[in-house]
């Protein structure tokens, strides 16, 4: 389970994340993008990277909003390439918008993103894996695991005996109905 419940309550990084957001059902269109991209650019940093980057990729992201990045174009890549405040790594900006673009389809098929999330649920984290595959750019087994888990789609986010656990357990994640 969680080691993450060892290291991060009271951490001045982590413990908000920790305390308040991981592992938090969560249905909000720009939450879930957010917390994808932010997944898919943690991919060979550490968390603690990203967290301290939060808000420039927020900035830099146009705050998460799926529409604005799904229309990103040449000047934009370019613009994202040159950010100090975010990871600049072609293939991690390139699968944003991408995905961004993705969302968009989700919600003329299924109603959204949490809507289409809801409609593969559950499903073992393998299935997840091949399904974000085959939907999503860059976006490996890690990635969707921690993705999953942090929304509260997949257990593990936290111990047992972690007081956050008790607090989500109350909210009924998804991961809780399955």
């Amino acid at each position: 389970m969680s080691g993450y419940c060892s290291i991060a309550p009271g951490h001045p990084v982590h413990g908000h994340y920790h305390d308040h957001e991981y592992g938090f059902p969560q249905r909000d269109e720009a939450e879930l993008f957010e917390r994808l991209l932010l997944e898919i650019n943690q991919a060979g940093l550490s968390w603690e990277t990203i967290l301290k980057k939060r808000e420039g990729f927020r900035r830099a992201y146009s705050g998460f909003d799926v529409d604005a990045v799904a229309g990103y174009g040449e000047a934009d890549i370019l613009r994202l390439l040159e950010d100090p405040g975010i990871i600049r790594n072609r293939l991690k900006v390139l699968a944003a918008i991408h995905n961004a673009q993705v969302i968009q389809g989700l919600r003329a098929s299924h109603g959204g993103f949490a809507a289409w999330l809801d409609a593969h649920h559950p499903r073992s984290k393998a299935e997840w894996v091949k399904l974000f595959k085959k939907t999503f750019r860059f976006t490996g087994g890690e990635i969707t695991g921690e993705f999953l888990m942090s929304l509260g789609y997949l257990p593990g986010a936290h111990r047992a005996d972690c007081p956050v656990y008790a607090r989500i357990d109350t909210l009924g994640p998804p991961w809780r109905k399955a």
